[in-house]
């Protein structure tokens, strides 16, 4: 008898899933697929993209236990981790900002400090987009979250879409950490539309200077009291981001500032993976809007690494020969951290093998890292006012 249950089930199922009701379904399969395939086979984020791949089939199989309430109370594991880990408190991106934190070594962007204005001006894509957005979307903070995406920061992406509410936040999550694994390929692209070969060859000598452990100590303090007043909204953010930097910095704490590192934030990037996925059942992610979210973060991740390139020739007018900025390094100005920076290097050693930008890729990208954060703050604060 159980087994004709079961047999029952399975052909209620299969009928499902072919028939006008369940087609959506196995778009999701597909969509589900094709994330572990980029991230097993073209090694795009596979600790991002893997989980969210699964956990697009996993939340998408007819009447799926994993989503969901049950006539007992009980509620399926990845509903239950979003509620708890993003839609009560926010805490799974939150907490990855420590481990994200406790990677970062400052050190080049204090070492060359004007490398903090590319951290600001590579932000750019994000409110043209938001401008662009609140013309097809009728809600505000939906284009805000939306916008968000071009940060190429996805937890920053998630917190910003589940603050506001909105209901496209499944979209938003996929779309910030698809593009953060194809910055390889849309960067390049995106920098070589707007530069020339002879800007693209422009050598900037790296002279390091030394940088205190006192200073190490005092930056991520005094950033987050800065944007906190700035933007009190983005002290969550910022906080827990420049905790996990003094976590690293201050040599007394190695055991937690490697756990945090590693242990932390690996566990909480696979949960975080899978715990998106809640929002991505296809009744709700299978949808044109669906679509324009995807091309308004391809717009917004290209115009933030444009912003920054841009930046870098504005400043090129007031600079000196021999001291001119390689444009190339604006666009490292994003938030992908430390991906940004390595492209930015692959292609300068790819127009002059001798000309190294690493270290100067680093710095703008690490303040991309602050950038982000502080204007995803901004738009919490901000939009609510603005809409009243």
């Amino acid at each position: 008898m159980d087994f004709l249950n079961q047999f029952s089930f399975l052909y209620d199922s299969i009928i499902f899933l072919f028939s006008a009701a369940g087609w959506k379904n196995l778009i999701m399969f597909g969509i589900g697929g094709l994330l572990i395939y980029l991230a097993l086979v073209k090694d795009f984020e596979p600790a991002l993209l893997m989980p969210m791949g699964f956990g697009a089939i996993l939340v998408n199989i007819p009447w799926s236990g994993a989503v969901g309430f049950a006539e007992d109370g009980s509620q399926g594991i990845i509903d239950w981790l979003f509620k708890v880990g993003i839609g009560a408190s926010e805490a799974m991106p939150l907490l990855l900002f420590i481990g994200i934190g406790a990677m970062i070594d400052f050190g080049p962007l204090l070492s060359n400090p004007k490398m903090l204005l590319f951290g600001g001006a590579a932000q750019f894509g994000i409110f043209l987009t938001i401008l662009v957005a609140s013309f097809m979307f009728q809600d505000f903070k939906d284009a805000a979250a939306i916008g968000v995406i071009g940060a190429a920061d996805g937890p920053t992406a998630i917190l910003v879409s589940q603050i506001f509410e909105s209901e496209y936040k499944g979209a938003i999550a996929v779309a910030a950490y698809s593009y953060m694994a194809l910055v390889p390929i849309i960067q390049p692209f995106a920098i070589k539309m707007v530069t020339t070969k002879k800007e693209r060859l422009i050598r900037m000598p790296y002279n390091p200077q030394s940088v205190s452990r006192l200073t190490r100590i005092l930056f991520p303090i005094i950033v987050m009291i800065i944007a906190g007043l700035v933007a009190p909204k983005s002290v969550s953010l910022v906080g827990m981001l420049m905790f996990g930097n003094l976590l690293r910095e201050c040599l007394k704490l190695d055991s937690l500032s490697q756990t945090a590192q590693t242990t932390l934030a690996n566990l909480i990037t696979i949960l975080l993976g899978l715990t998106i996925s809640s929002s991505m059942k296809a009744d709700k992610f299978i949808d044109f809007s669906t679509l324009i979210i995807m091309a308004l973060g391809l717009f917004a991740f290209v115009f933030d690494t444009i912003g920054g390139v841009m930046f870098a020739k504005f400043m090129n007018i007031f600079l000196p020969e021999g001291r001119k900025i390689n444009p190339m390094v604006g666009g490292a100005g994003i938030s992908a951290f430390p991906m940004s920076a390595r492209v930015i290097q692959k292609m300068s050693l790819k127009e002059d093998n001798q000309n190294h930008l690493l270290m100067h890729a680093v710095g703008a990208n690490v303040a991309g890292q602050i950038g982000s954060v502080v204007a995803g703050g901004i738009i919490l604060s901000v939009v609510p006012t603005l809409i009243g």
